[in-house]
């Protein structure tokens, strides 16, 4: 195991300290959330998923019953309402088709197979998907997103316009398969492109992970 990636969590855990992600009451939740968060911020989910929980219909029945319009009209604040409404139905539908509306019976299964499954869905991609896996199914499957991307070009462990599967493997190969590590090395990512890693005039000189990090030291240069 290259051990590059575990050093950068554990200095980004002494630093940061953990970070208890994700923001949700099950995992039915999370999987709503996690189709919302598409293209949005999540402040902008939270009003959704408020929305839904106000009018009693964060359960997979409700939401499969709803009126589309009725369910357009409680997502509107998440962006995209109408293909969100569109994709939370499908995947309730199939849900309760498949899997007897069980999310229990679908995240028993393999989770290669799990990954293929959700992938299937119209507009449940990659990170999506990894996302319902770790955070609604609690099992290991690392999450990747444009933060990750940013962070570890910089680095020096990807290349420019990396792939997001062969993202996804350097992290897959190279950690523990621990769903708790790779929620909280996500959550560190996050908030390491917030605080430091910046898109435009990152804090390199500050960076926690300065060390580890080419595009840092060439900057101090």
């Amino acid at each position: 195991m290259n051990r590059r990636l575990p050093d950068i969590y554990d200095t980004l855990h002494q630093r940061f300290g953990p970070q208890n992600w994700w923001p949700a009451e099950t995992p039915f939740e999370v999987v709503v959330g996690a189709i919302l968060t598409q293209n949005t911020n999540w402040k902008n989910v939270e009003k959704a998923i408020a929305n839904l929980r106000d009018a009693g219909a964060l359960e997979l029945a409700t939401i499969n019953l709803m009126p589309r319009e009725r369910l357009e009209e409680l997502i509107r604040p998440s962006g995209f309402f109408r293909q969100k409404a569109a994709r939370l139905q499908d995947f309730t539908l199939f849900l309760a088709n498949e899997f007897d509306g069980s999310l229990d019976r679908l995240f028993c299964l393999d989770p290669d197979l799990l990954r293929q499954c959700l992938l299937d869905r119209p507009g449940i991609g990659p990170e999506t998907a990894d996302s319902i896996i770790l955070y609604a199914a609690g099992q290991p499957s690392f999450v990747v997103d444009a933060y990750t991307h940013r962070i570890f070009e910089r680095v020096g462990l990807l290349g420019e316009m990396p792939d997001y599967d062969l993202t996804r493997s350097i992290f897959m190969e190279n950690l523990p398969q621990d769903a708790n590590l790779f929620n909280e090395f996500h959550a560190l990512i996050v908030r390491l492109a917030k605080e430091f890693c910046r898109k435009k005039e990152p804090l390199c000189r500050q960076c926690p992970i300065l060390s580890d990090c080419q595009y840092g030291q060439n900057s101090q240069g």
